[in-house]
């Protein structure tokens, strides 16, 4: 006992030291040492039970705990079986001794080691493991305790680690769920015993006759007080079902009393912060946080109240346990009536909620949502999220439930949201709604009407609000307070996300009901339209400068307002194009025109008065939204693009195109001006894209003759001074290039003016490449001939890249406007080899052509410029570029490598003498240099090359002729390059053993395409020598766990390899791959085969390899933990 005793007071000691600030991390290491070394010596257990016993000392208890916890789950197997038993008996009788003067944590603890011994012995050797849980549960004292075990057991016995075996896992789901039925009536027996309890305490009036007339729920009020330690048990209990519903199926155990016992504690999350008059044997008021989830009784005396936070997390839990039901998709036939009952219960909530006259009349239903707790408001919106996206469908028809009401008390509850993210997150739901009713109305057209009828008012109103909520001149406080200027992931600030959701809500109602949506939206944006429109009249224009004459302040808000607005609804409008184009092209037609029309004119006024160039008051507020409702006016007319185009072809059938020349011609007119270097960048990029929209969608015959795309060209092919910015330059030129090169439509190929247009394109093209065709070589250095190379590149690139997927004479002429370009760029490539940032752009350029103009290159021509690449990127070269990872340098390998991919794809014999020698580089220069080390980026482009190579030329390896594939005769395989098949397969192979998730990923997909496309795994090659070594390799990465986000990708490779021959696989690799594998005895060996049941279809295949590897691993852990010597039967 004195040992015992003093070894306690060494472990506090070194514990405290362990913790203390001023120990060093080598004596961490050293006390670190000394206490596994301690924890790993036999009966090290019953020092711990001793500790345990008799310490206050925190970190003695938990490391007690942790010696235990190893113990139960890495050695029991191991331990003896009197000493089990012992545990068994000992720490509960601590743990029901001392809970309540353990801390929460030590105590969760030791609940846990408990539950991990129920989990290895019950129910064979601790048979009341789960009816002690039980009975604790019912006892009034130990009821917390009872919930907390309660709720571990389901987490540790349904989803337990890897510590058990497959059929272990499975007997202990079956003995819990016979269990469910029992638990589901304690817990509800909890909920309602509270609840009656607690509504009899509390002096109300009795409920009305006409309480149960709404069928909804009884007893309308929600008594306001409820005992701390009742608050206590209800959450833990409600814990619990959240967790529970999580597993367990849907069943008649989920009774109506269970339900709505839940549904009573949901009202709590209602019930908005409320002063009450402190009972005589309470304090007023309950601590903070009295209701810990750990079930630790004495946070108050009895009758404590809880307070406003308590009472709204058992709203919290109760939603979750709501949720959790909710998420299940599959629903049997007889439980839509409960789901019925469920969604009437949430409908009762919903109104609770959207109440604005409650118990005081002074609360908005906003400032009801913003009084409750966030938490809860969130689980709501998710509830009503799983309500519309998941079952909606389900109970649409039932008529029984009030669905237009229920729409109705959505959008109060929507647009009476506290913050930004709730109303979004309502918004959200909405377009789930509207996709649900867009997709119902398509697949029943013939009463397409009667359906939209029924929501019509509704989809009106939602309409009206969402417009609403979107203009600063009725939101301008809640909308400034979003932020501008900061971008998010998806490359949008906080505004453009809010705005953007708000659009699709309208552009969804716009295909519902369009005519409405337009006679909505247009007065609107007319009225911001006047206010904008209206501006010329206040310009004060002297001398020197011109001024805006509006300086008072409230004026300046006014328009600030408007002009925010505006820039809003013309994004609306522009989204709303695509709702006029196609079939209902005739139909709309008129209104289209209206938009265009008013766009136009509102585009050219902008440019004819330039405001961006005026002075005015508050210039930091003022310019800014100028520039944008100017720029957002250019983007809505863009958006109209596809609906000009058609209009474009229906005049061409017609003897009058006034009307649509006009509309070119004035946007075109509006355009212009902006191209200049003088104006702001993103009004010129804007006016740079309708453009390049007008010259590549819409295509007029005339676009090239009008004056004002005249002084564009005279712009950029003699005005070097003044360069516009580079972007805006880049699309210019594409503009310029598709006028010229693009067909135009519905005209026939003799009416194409093909030769001036190409004359005038090779002198486009000579301008544009004028400098860069002198440049000196050698290079001179010069920083400016660096530049002169990079911005030329990117425009030819750009101008190439745009008619890649055009006609064959588009891309004649694009050719021969480029060759000497593309002569001049090969020349200079050796010269530039050590400038990667050169080189980049240089194969970018290169890898476009090969992309879009390799068939007009002619194939000498390819074979010159993949010769001079090749000799350029001799292994130490390739070295260099690859070894700085991440660099410009590996940048331009992988360009390289990205072009090869392009001259191995194209069909036919043309570049198949090249194949060699790519495929050398490949294996003999590159690979080595990237097999052992990460180069991810690098990596993942010559694997696709490999691919590549074997994807499009099989016959490359295979020449397999036609006869013999008919006869699929039993005749020998005729192979050629065997070598370079055998290196390219061992390339793949080599890659599954390292780290790389994606390059796993990325191979194992290469792999499947091979066999799926060419029989890869049945070659007779891979049969006989590789296809077990790649089974083995995929076994193994299972068992180390190391790719398990790949883990069904893995098995259905699994499958496709072993479904070459079932047979061999089951009778031949299973028992070899067994007998390989260490730390298994031959009986576990004979098992793990034998359970392997030799099926041939997917699913059970499936389960056979899930079974395999954690059995595997199950026996590795338990033979591991065996004392040595012991003796295996």
């Amino acid at each position: 006992m004195a040992s015992e005793e003093t070894s306690l007071r060494a472990l506090e000691s070194l514990m405290t030291e362990f913790f203390h600030s001023c120990t060093t991390n080598d004596r961490k290491r050293e006390i670190e040492e000394l206490l596994n070394s301690f924890a790993g010596q036999p009966g090290s257990w019953r020092h711990c039970l001793y500790f345990l016993s008799n310490s206050r000392n925190e970190y003695v208890m938990m490391y007690s705990l942790t010696v235990f916890e190893n113990l139960v789950n890495k050695m029991w197997v191991g331990v003896a079986s009197e000493d089990k038993a012992e545990l068994r008996s000992c720490l509960p009788k601590l743990l029901l001794s001392q809970h309540t003067l353990l801390p929460f944590f030590i105590r969760n603890k030791l609940c846990k080691v408990i539950v991990d011994i129920g989990r290895q012995d019950w129910p064979m050797f601790y048979h009341d493991f789960f009816s002690n849980t039980l009975q604790l549960v019912q006892s009034p004292s130990l009821a917390p305790l009872g919930l907390v075990l309660l709720k571990m057991t389901s987490e540790e016995l349904v989803c337990p680690r890897e510590d058990l075996s497959v059929a272990r896992k499975e007997e202990l789901k079956k003995l819990l769920l016979e269990q469910i039925p029992t638990v589901l009536n304690l817990l509800t027996g909890i909920l309602e015993t509270v609840w009656d309890k607690h509504s009899v305490t509390v002096t109300t009036p009795p409920p009305s006759p006409t309480s149960r007339e709404t069928g909804l729920m009884v007893g309308d009020s929600t008594p306001v007080g409820l005992e701390s330690e009742s608050g206590t048990l209800c959450l833990l209990a409600l814990e619990c079902l959240a967790h529970l519903f999580s597993w367990i199926p849907l069943s008649s155990s989920i009774t109506p009393a269970l339900l709505a016992s839940i549904f009573h504690f949901a009202r709590f999350g209602c019930q908005l912060p409320v002063k009450t008059k402190p009972l005589p044997t309470s304090n007023g008021n309950s601590s903070p946080g009295s209701l810990l989830a750990n079930g630790s009784e004495g946070q108050g005396r009895t009758g404590q109240m809880i307070g406003h936070a308590d009472r709204a997390r058992l709203g919290v839990m109760a939603m979750s346990c709501i949720n959790e039901l909710m998420c299940k998709n599959c629903v049997p036939l007889d439980f839509e009536e409960f789901l019925l009952r469920m969604f009437q219960q949430t409908f009762y909530l919903l109104q609770r909620l959207t109440n604005s006259h409650s118990h005081t009349n002074t609360h908005s239903v906003k400032n009801r949502l913003q009084e409750l707790d966030e938490s809860y408001v969130e689980k709501f919106t998710d509830f009503l999220r799983l309500f519309v996206s998941v079952h909606l469908r389900r109970i649409e028809s039932n008529t029984q439930f009030p669905l237009v009401e229920f729409l109705a008390l959505l959008f109060k509850y929507t647009f009476n949201q506290p913050t930004h993210e709730g109303y979004l997150a309502c918004l959200d739901i909405w377009s789930i709604f509207l996709d649900y009713l867009t997709t119902k109305i398509r697949s029943r057209l013939a009463d397409r009407d009667s359906v939209l009828n029924r929501y019509k008012d509704a989809l009106v109103l939602l309409l009206r609000e969402v417009l609403n909520r979107i203009q600063f001149r009725l939101n301008q406080s809640q909308l400034e307070e979003l932020d501008d200027e900061t971008l998010d992931d998806d490359q949008q600030t906080e505004w453009q996300r809010y705005l953007r959701q708000s659009l699709e809500v309208v552009a969804r109602v716009m295909e519902l009901l369009p005519s409405q949506t337009f006679s909505i939206l247009f007065p609107v944006l007319q009225e911001d339209l006047d206010i904008y429109l209206g501006l010329q009249q206040f310009i004060v224009t002297t001398r020197t400068n011109r001024r805006l004459n509006i300086t008072a302040e409230a004026d300046c808000r006014k328009l600030h307002c408007a002009l925010r607005d505006l820039s809003s609804l013309l994004q609306a409008v522009g989204r709303l194009a695509e709702f006029f184009t196609g079939d209902v092209f005739t139909a709309r037609f008129n209104d289209a025109l209206a938009i265009v029309q008013r766009l136009v004119e509102v585009t050219c006024y902008g440019s004819q008065i330039s405001l961006y160039d005026v002075e005015m008051a508050v210039p930091s507020v003022l310019k800014p939204d100028l520039i944008d409702v100017h720029a957002q006016s250019l983007a809505a007319l863009q958006a109209y693009s596809h609906w000009l185009a058609q209009f474009c072809s229906e005049v061409q059938r017609q003897q009058d195109q006034t009307q649509f020349v006009d509309l070119i011609t004035s946007s075109m007119a509006a355009t212009t001006p902006l191209i200049n270097a003088k104006v702001p960048e993103k009004l010129l990029v804007s006016a740079c894209h309708l453009l390049v929209s007008m010259a590549t969608t819409v295509r007029p015959v005339f676009l090239v003759s009008l004056p004002a795309i005249q002084n564009v060209f005279n712009l950029i092919t003699e005005n070097h001074n003044h360069r516009l910015p580079q972007e805006a330059h880049v699309l210019v030129c594409r503009a310029l290039s598709n006028m010229l090169l693009l067909p135009w439509p519905s005209l026939p190929e003799a009416e194409q003016q093909w030769p001036s247009r190409s004359t005038s394109h090779a002198r486009l093209v000579s301008t544009l490449t004028h400098q860069y065709r002198l440049l000196s070589r050698p290079p001179d250095h010069h920083t400016n001939s660096k530049v002169v190379l990079q911005q030329t590149l990117c425009v030819l690139r750009d101008v190439v890249d745009s008619i890649s997927g055009e006609a064959t004479k588009s891309r004649q002429i694009c050719y021969q406007s480029l060759q000497e370009s593309v002569q001049v760029t090969l020349a200079l490539f050796p010269l530039y080899i050590q400038q990667p940032d050169v080189t980049d752009e240089m194969l970018s350029f290169f890898l476009t052509l090969f992309q879009a103009l390799r068939v007009q290159m002619g194939v000498a021509f390819t074979e010159q410029i993949i010769q001079t690449f090749l000799s350029m990127f001799t292994r130490d070269q390739l070295a260099v570029s690859i070894l700085q990872e991440g660099s410009a340098g590996s940048k331009v390998v992988e360009k390289f490598l990205k072009i090869l991919q392009v001259v191995v794809q194209e069909p036919g014999q043309t570049f198949k003498p090249m194949l060699p020698s790519i495929l050398s580089l490949c294996m003999e220069q590159v690979y080595p240099i990237v097999a052992e080390r990460s180069c991810p980026d690098v990596k993942a482009e010559m694997f696709e090359l490999l691919f590549q190579i074997l994807h499009q030329n099989w016959r490359f390896f295979f020449k397999t002729s036609v006869l013999s594939s008919v006869q699929r005769s039993g005749a020998e395989e005729h192979m050629e390059n065997q070598a370079q098949f055998i290196a390219a397969m061992q390339a793949f192979g080599q890659s599954f053993l390292q780290p790389d998730i994606h390059i796993f990923k990325q191979n194992l997909r290469y792999l499947e395409i091979l066999n799926s496309k060419h029989k890869l795994y049945h070659r007779k090659l891979f049969r006989s020598s590789m296809l077990f070594h790649f089974i083995n390799v995929l076994l193994q990465v299972l068992l180390h766990k190391s790719h398990d986000l790949l883990q069904d990708d893995i098995t259905l490779a699994l499958y496709n390899m072993a479904a070459v021959d079932f047979q061999a696989f089951y009778s031949s690799f299973l028992p070899e791959f067994l007998n390989g594998c260490q730390g298994l005895d031959p009986h576990q060996r004979t098992t793990l085969a034998r359970n392997f049941t030799p099926e041939r279809d997917l699913p059970s295949f499936s389960q056979g390899v899930y079974r395999l590897v954690n059995d595997l691993r199950f026996y590795r852990l338990c033979n591991g933990s065996l004392p040595p010597g012991t003796l295996k039967l």
